[in-house]
Formats: structure tokens, sequence, C-alpha cells
């Protein structure tokens, strides 16, 4: 929705926006853009009328803003729809569609195009670095858009990327996700098929080579040509550093360039593929996309090292699924080989909080030697169960001041902190940056 308010402007409309909760580096992002947020859902944020209010996923009925919306009668719409009607209708859209990655594709793909001189516009749903904002608006006929699956609105019950219409489509990954909205991976399969239905003859898909479910959804029925990247897809990749941060990309077994970045792990190779094919159906010679992949600024939260103290490295990653969790764990264990990873969780999504995932948790953190849980008031099942499964690696915690606490008595020099939540984790990098700079730590 940050990025939405940033388009919107762009379009030289005035726009103030309502939330709570709010946090870097979204909150950041449009301070410096100069557009003003009000904290809360107080009714009287809406007067002066507006013309017009762009409605997120996250508000239902119930909330006073919405409530206030529906009695006076002020026009209003979902930001998907929004976006597809006042933004994407003309353009070549090129939408990254998946369970994970689909921030990191998207800023892949809208940056090898830029680097190629396509000045894409794009909305993304992190910021990217080599950009510095999460969207923006140009005269370009290419439009990067980060598709989600989640739902649209409180009054729109359809997955967001139904709106986007891609003539370039990334079927990027696909697992179960959203368990407060889809009641199983078969539902969530429906809705990408949904997506394949508005990809034209003319257009491309993009998809992950060994994903079954993908597979499964093509199977539901296709009517566009389909490039494949991964294991046995005609994109693919031989890693030339144990840490895959230099690979060489081939196209239909063919070496088309070498990439040496500042990311790392096998599953960022798998989104620069994705990402290379896809710029490849919009015009960008494949030998380009590598050039511009080795130039290419990880998205923030993305294993980002946010501070290092006495020897001590903090990362924060936007990691919440355990196939994402142990994608990142590997990741970062290819980099430091034997030094001791301390693993920081909040269960914080609505999947993970319902217990879905619970079953596999504890094998997706077994890369870590140190995990610490955060057990929030409103855990609707026992994640002590996943500290005993991890027998004495792990240790749960009832708020991120105990967290703070027991790291900062046992770090030491050569660790690696790696916090992840989809949330703001109450600032704890930072709160843990400063308590290891305490004179008094030890």
């Amino acid at each position: 929705m940050a990025g939405v308010a940033l388009l919107a402007r762009s379009l030289g409309h005035r726009v103030t926006g309502s939330d709570q909760g709010i946090y870097p580096p979204m909150s950041t992002q449009l301070a410096e853009q100069g557009i003003e947020l009000q904290a809360g859902y107080d009714p009287k944020h809406l007067s002066p009328a507006p013309d017009c209010v762009v409605i997120g996923n996250a508000l239902s009925r119930g909330n006073p803003l919405v409530e206030a919306v529906l009695d006076r009668d002020i026009p209003y719409i979902s930001g998907a729809q929004w976006v597809a009607e006042n933004v994407l209708h003309g353009r070549w859209v090129l939408a990254v569609a998946g369970t994970h990655g689909k921030t990191t594709t998207a800023s892949m793909l809208a940056w090898i195009l830029e680097y190629a001189g396509f000045r894409p516009s794009f909305l993304i749903g992190g910021i990217p670095a080599n950009f510095g904002v999460s969207a923006r608006l140009s005269d370009s006929r290419f439009f990067v858009i980060e598709a989600d699956e989640y739902d649209t609105a409180f009054f729109d019950k359809r997955s967001k990327f139904v709106h986007y219409r891609p003539r370039t489509a990334v079927l990027n990954n696909l697992e179960y996700d959203h368990a407060d909205i889809f009641p199983d991976l078969e539902a969530i399969k429906r809705q990408f098929h949904h997506l394949v239905r508005t990809v034209p003859s003319t257009g491309r898909l993009v998809v992950n080579a060994t994903d079954a479910n993908i597979v499964d959804v093509l199977g539901m029925g296709r009517w566009t040509p389909v490039e494949t990247f991964g294991v046995g897809g005609e994109w693919s990749a031989q890693a030339l550093s144990p840490d895959a941060a230099r690979f060489r990309i081939s196209l239909h077994g063919n070496a088309v360039g070498d990439v040496r970045w500042e990311l790392y792990g096998r599953h960022n190779v798998e989104n620069a593929l994705a990402a290379a094919a896809a710029a490849h159906h919009a015009g960008v010679p494949p030998e380009r996309a590598a050039a511009a992949l080795t130039a290419f600024q990880n998205t923030k939260r993305r294993l980002e090292i946010r501070g290092r103290v006495d020897g001590i490295t903090v990362y924060d990653d936007f990691a919440h699924h355990p196939t994402a969790i142990a994608a990142t764990l590997g990741a970062l264990r290819a980099r430091v080989g034997t030094e001791r990873i301390v693993a920081v969780l909040e269960p914080r999504s609505n999947t993970m909080r319902l217990g879905v995932h619970r079953d596999e948790l504890a094998g997706s953190l077994k890369a870590a030697d140190r995990v610490y849980l955060l057990r929030p008031a409103e855990l609707s099942w026992d994640i002590g169960q996943v500290a005993r499964q991890l027998n004495d690696r792990a240790e749960v915690r009832d708020s991120t001041d105990a967290l703070i606490e027991a790291m900062r008595q046992e770090l030491r020099s050569g660790d690696h902190v790696l916090v992840m939540s989809n949330g703001s984790f109450d600032n704890l990098h930072t709160r843990l940056l400063d308590a290891l700079r305490a004179p008094a730590r030890g």
C-alpha cells in the first residue's frame, strides 16, 4: 500500500494514509517521499472527505475507518483494482508470483530492465536497494509488479494478482501458506490457475521446472507458451562457489554469462534465473541480464546486515515460512562455514500463529547452532514443542526484552545472529545491537 501511495502521487493526486503498527523501511519511505501518514483508524482522518479511499486487504468490517467509509458513502476501491485501472492498463505487465521470492525476483527483474535501458515502472512489496523506493511510475511501456496470491480486500476475496493481467508471468514456486485465507493447497492452486487464465496466448509463462505444484497448476489448463528455469529447465545455473555468490547462467545448455554478486544461496540463483527469463521475453539479451545481476543490490530485509558489534553480526530477514527459513539459514551457513549461527524467530504470520507449520518448523531451523523463539501471548499452540525437538539448542522467551537479555549474556565474537520475522519484531535488531554496545555487557 505504501507503493500504491507513491504511484497515486506520481499521477498528481494528493495522498494521505492511515495505518497502525507502522515500521521501517516502509514508514521511512513514506516520510522521505512527503506522504502524510496518520496513526490509527480514527474516522476523523476522513475529514475533509476524500474523493476516493483505497483500502488494503489488512482491513476488515468492524474497522472504524471502514465503517465510516461505508456509512458516509465515500467512494472506495481495493489497492489491486486501483493499480489495474489507473496504472497498468495499456502497459506490458511483468508479474512475479510464488509463495517465496516474489519481492527479490521482482526487484531483480526491474533492475535488469533498468540496466538494459528500459526504465520500467514497478510496484514491489519491499524496497530494492538499486532504486531506493518500492514503486516508480515512468513513461516506459513495461511495468514490473509483485503478484501476491493473498486476497484483495474485505469486499473482494479473489487473489490480488488476478487484477494485473500480465503479458509475462513468473510462477516461482507454490506451497501452502495464508491459512487464514485458504483452506488447503488446492485452493491456492486454483487461484494460480485463475492467474494463468489471464495471460494472453502471445505472452509467456516463466515457471519453475522442479515445482510439482506448479506442474499441477499448468495441468488445469494453459493457453500461453511456457519457459522453464531451474534444474532440467531451459534456463539453468552452475554454482561457481560454495555459497553460490558466483554462478554461471546457461540458456538451452549454452553459457550466456557469469554472475558475481553480494547475495548468496541457491534460492537466490533460482530467483535470478526467473528474472533473466522474464526480462528476455521483454527483449533483454541473456548476456545483458547476467551483467545486470552482477550489479544487483539485495532488497532490504533479505539477509540484510543491520550491524556489527565486537565481532557479532546481526542480520534481518523476512523469512516466516519453513521453506524460506531453511533456505535463508542454508545460504548463511554456506557463507559463514563453521562459525556459529544464532537464529531468532518471531512466529508472526497468520499461518504460523495458527500452527499450520509447527511440525516442519524444527526441521527448518536445524542449520542453526542456537535458536531463540518468541512466544507471543496470542499464539494458539505450544511453541515449546519446537524447542524440545531441537533439544538443548533452543530456548523460548515470552518477550523481546527477555530475548535480548538472554542473547546479551551468551553472544560472543564470531557469532552471526539471524533475526527472522515478517513484521517489525519490536525493533529487536536495533535494540540488540544497542545492548551489545552497552559497557556492562557480560
